[in-house]
């Protein structure tokens, strides 16, 4: 059973490119907090978390995607309504 995703067993769970987007928002907000400290230390950290956003935004891009993909091919995901899975097995 996932803990976050949108599943058979977990119907109320997220989409993965909504949480990662989530993510991205609370990495950009800790970037904003430390962008005027000019410490090596802290520094390091933002460029860091930048390239950690830019992993973030190529994720979200597929798991768009895949979403995209799923939704034309099965239709909308009825796991939130006690429907059956699109792909793979339970």
């Amino acid at each position: 059973m996932t803990r976050f995703l949108v599943s058979d067993e977990n119907p109320a769970g997220h989409k993965l490119e909504d949480l990662l987007c989530d993510l991205r928002a609370d990495i950009v907000a800790r970037c904003a907090k430390i962008t005027s400290d000019k410490r090596p230390e802290a520094m390091s950290v933002l460029a860091n978390n930048i390239e950690v956003l830019e992993h973030l935004t190529q994720a979200i891009h597929l798991a768009t995607e895949s979403t995209k993909v799923l939704d034309m091919s099965f239709g909308p995901s009825q796991a939130s309504k006690g429907g059956p899975v699109r792909i793979g097995t339970k």
